[in-house]
């Protein structure tokens, strides 16, 4: 389990570094952008008519790619003032508790998410603005994201149930 534990941090990181790799096309596309209506390198050309609907997409989906290794890293946001406060056996279920809602929560919208891609996809359903695009299209990282990160949640609770009965030391601490 240990072996699979870390090959699925090397899938999640790979999924980071996919975000990253968008973020950065994002800022050149943003930047090409602003130089393309300032300055006229290509006659007829006043900038990217589509770059801030792209820009708004590609938030979206570097936001999806990285949840989950945020997760793992425990770099979500995190107010644990109350964990820190309680017993540490009590802190202890209650982190457990709040993992075991997140993964009922996460499937909850993974199977919501998958739904409604699948009926977008059915209908053919296409959002139009400066781009016309299948509506689908910008759904399917929610299914995807959500269940990776149950799938996170699921390891997450069995590095909590093997560790020392206390709160996480793993994540960002308000304390």
């Amino acid at each position: 389990m240990d072996r699979l534990s870390l090959a699925w941090g090397k899938v999640l990181e790979a999924f980071a570094l996919a975000a990253c790799a968008l973020l950065g096309a994002m800022a050149v596309m943003i930047c090409a952008d602003v130089l393309l209506r300032n300055v006229a390198i290509i006659p007829g050309v006043q900038g990217l008519p589509w770059s801030n609907e792209l820009s708004e997409t590609t938030l979206y989906v570097v936001t999806m790619l990285a949840a989950p290794w945020l997760l793992r890293e425990g770099r979500h946001i995190r107010v644990d003032i109350v964990l820190r406060a309680l017993p540490a056996r009590t802190a202890w279920v209650c982190e457990w508790l709040c993992d075991a809602i997140a993964f009922a929560c996460c499937i909850g919208v993974a199977i919501y998410a998958t739904r409604a891609t699948w009926e977008s996809y059915s209908q053919g359903s296409i959002t139009i603005k400066t781009l016309v695009l299948p509506e689908w299209w910008t759904l399917a990282p929610l299914p995807v994201a959500f269940l990776l990160l149950s799938v996170e949640l699921l390891f997450r609770m069995r590095r909590l149930w093997l560790g020392p009965r206390a709160p996480r030391g793993d994540a960002v601490t308000s304390a």
